[in-house]
């Protein structure tokens, strides 16, 4: 990681929650400095009182970044202590559903260069992506010093429009909560067909974690490895059957889901 902006001017990092707590382990693992990062974190944790962090002391002057990790609630009262910073040459990034980047222009200066990001949870393993998108005075710099402390717990991909940040959160932002109730109900399935709940729920965890590192280890499209694994005429294929109808299979409940989930994004923004 390139470390010279920040290791001259330091960093802040606004909420060390669980997002904010996985940014921060990914950061000191790839080497950026403790004594370079600055936490504001009403509630410490034991970990981020022993990580050597500067935690709730007085800010640098002029940060190179200040990372925005507090819950969309607090943004209101987390901006304003922040404005002595805008206009400058200090980034903000911040990931926190919600706050619009005209939001964060009209509190912090139309000059402020700025970065919204979707990340999502298995960053806290290091497997999470990321979206981001800059404001106009967002330089390539900027974006790129983004994805790499973003790059600390997982992939990034760059958006072409802000308004995209609702649909990436209906898909990647709450989708690990979909992969968590699917496991659930393939469980109760395996119940359902006699096994007793420990070994039904075990199942239903090995297998969705091996398919999904089968997934992401292979070059096979999904849709390539779900043929892979259905004998024509076969168990998978009689599942399947029920699974991809176009009317009550899993495809147009997918669909519907995201954009339940893209639709309160886009009403929690306004």
């Amino acid at each position: 990681m390139t470390l010279d902006r920040i290791n001259t001017h330091g960093m802040v990092l606004m909420g060390c929650g669980k997002m904010g707590s996985a940014l921060l382990a990914g950061w000191l693992a790839q080497g950026v400095p403790a004594t370079s990062v600055h936490v504001v974190e009403p509630h410490p944790s034991d970990w981020l009182r022993a990580s050597g962090v500067c935690l709730n002391e007085p800010l640098p002057d002029a940060p190179a970044v200040v990372v925005l990790a507090v819950k969309p609630q607090m943004m209101g009262n987390a901006l304003p202590a922040l404005q002595t910073f805008g206009n400058g040459k200090t980034l903000f990034l911040s990931i926190a559903a919600g706050t619009q980047l005209a939001r964060f222009n009209e509190i912090l200066g139309a000059q402020t260069p700025i970065i919204r990001a979707m990340p999502n949870i298995p960053a806290a393993v290091g497997q999470g992506i990321s979206a981001l998108i800059g404001n106009d005075k967002a330089s390539e710099q900027d974006i790129a010093l983004a994805e790499e402390l973003l790059a600390a717990v997982g992939q990034t991909v760059r958006l072409e429009d802000e308004s995209q940040i609702d649909s990436v959160t209906g898909l990647s932002g709450s989708g690990p909560a979909y992969v968590f109730h699917m496991i659930e109900a393939m469980a109760r399935a395996g119940e359902s067909q006699g096994l007793s709940p420990d070994l039904a729920m075990k199942l239903a965890r090995a297998t969705v974690i091996g398919a999904a590192a089968l997934a992401r280890d292979t070059t096979d499209s999904a849709e390539q490895l779900r043929i892979n694994v259905t004998s024509p005429g076969g168990t998978t294929a009689a599942a399947l059957a029920l699974l991809m109808d176009e009317t009550d299979g899993l495809p147009p409940l997918m669909v519907r889901a995201v954009r339940a989930a893209a639709d309160r994004s886009r009403e929690l923004a306004k």
